[in-house]
């Protein structure tokens, strides 16, 4: 009896490669926009393995992170941005991505806001996969007709038209508890109060008169006027229970990025249609900016390397950048992708990019820590939601405490 003959290995014994991913993608439209990604990385035979926590402002994700990171077996990729990138990149985790970026060319493709920001010690270490725009207020527009009430241009015109929602038995304003939400708010308050120079001027330099100035005083002034229009006895959880609070009727307005969209849309809502997109109150012509990236984590065996490598190029290939933002509400980061079928939102969102790009003027948000370190970031959201949960709320004294907690956590 002949031996039996052996044959080739089948392709699916062959070993996969696999990416792990960690990210705070867990609402309705964000699941389709992470879906975009598996696909695209399932269709080059590289396995996902979701790594999904749950928390809009990733404080969760993070503390997961550092928890596998420590113990040696950090994830293949980590959804990581901002200041988050120069720390970690500080502590040795990340990989170098240069190989990638020059084969791509990512410094002729990418904004040099962005190029920047993806870099730790002049090398790449994470690659951008779209923009969102933070001060954003959207509207839905039958609950302001029903209270006789207009859109809003300026923060008076805003207070006006939310005390008529209010006595209307309207909910002015949806929110939910997380700080970053608060926080959020807050910032379209001080780019509204500030204009971008004061902004950056506080947020971005530190600037100690600019945080306890008159300026600033005038920006908890007008933070604390937002509360009255918020109804706590309704007040969301997470910021997509606050965007379904406006699908559903139950708020009229909502002071979020422009990730709510992929929310809305879920809901069977369109963006800039039946939930109207106009720049935060007082901010027209402005953009508070934030880039989601992500960020690869060192390994030593080269299936996981040629993974790491692949889902990186294809983040940054014009279809997937096309195809993803559409998901999720942003733009892309790339400047040669083609936005026919992108709606209104993101056409206004891309030109305004385009516009406080030239003019220098961009601003980074506070609440996505992009504009600074985690221990600075973490000192604004102590005195802003502070500020926010007092009943004894004084915006001198909050300014005062706002330019002392930054001096200590500089």
């Amino acid at each position: 009896m002949s031996a039996p003959a052996i044959s080739a290995p089948d392709a699916a014994q062959q070993p996969e490669q696999e990416v792990e991913v960690l990210h705070w993608w867990t609402a309705k439209g964000e699941i389709k926009a992470a879906e975009v990604l598996q696909g695209s990385l399932e269709q080059q035979h590289i396995g996902w393995k979701n790594f999904a926590i749950a928390g809009g402002g990733g404080e969760s994700a993070m503390t997961v992170l550092k928890s596998r990171a420590v113990s040696g077996n950090p994830p293949s990729a980590a959804q990581l941005k901002g200041y988050d990138l120069q720390e970690w990149g500080m502590l040795g985790f990340l990989t170098n991505l240069d190989a990638v970026a020059n084969t791509q060319g990512w410094d002729q493709l990418l904004p040099p806001v962005i190029s920047q920001i993806m870099k730790y010690q002049g090398h790449y270490v994470a690659v951008p996969v779209n923009i969102h725009r933070v001060n954003w207020l959207w509207i839905n527009p039958e609950l302001l007709e029903k209270a006789g009430a207009t859109v809003p241009d300026s923060l008076e015109s805003f207070f006006a038209a939310a005390e008529k929602l209010k006595q209307a038995n309207i909910v002015p304003v949806a929110l939910g508890s997380d700080p970053w939400q608060e926080v959020t708010l807050f910032e379209s308050v001080a780019l509204a109060v500030l204009g971008p120079q004061g902004y950056r001027r506080a947020f971005v330099d530190l600037d100690p008169d600019m945080l306890s100035g008159e300026s600033m005083v005038d920006v908890f002034r007008q933070f604390e006027r937002m509360r009255q229009y918020i109804d706590v006895k309704t007040k969301a959880l997470e910021w997509s229970d606050a965007s379904a609070m406006l699908v559903e009727g139950k708020a009229a307005m909502q002071f979020m990025g422009d990730w709510a969209k992929g929310e809305f849309s879920a809901l069977g809502k369109a963006p800039g249609q039946e939930i109207l997109c106009v720049p935060a109150p007082g901010t027209q012509g402005f953009f508070t900016y934030n880039i989601d990236s992500f960020a690869f984590f060192k390994h030593s065996d080269d299936l996981s390397i040629q993974a790491q490598e692949t889902m990186a190029q294809t983040i940054l290939t014009p279809a997937f950048q096309r195809e993803f933002n559409l998901a999720k509400g942003s733009i892309p980061v790339r400047t040669d992708v083609d936005l026919t079928g992108f709606d209104t939102c993101s056409l206004a969102s891309s030109t305004a990019f385009q516009l406080n790009q030239q003019n220098n003027t961009l601003v980074p948000s506070i609440s996505q820590g992009l504009a600074s370190t985690s221990y600075v970031q973490a000192a604004i959201f102590d005195v802003v939601t502070d500020f926010f949960h007092s009943k004894q709320a004084d915006p001198e004294k909050a300014a005062n405490q706002l330019a002392r907690a930054v001096k200590s956590a500089r």
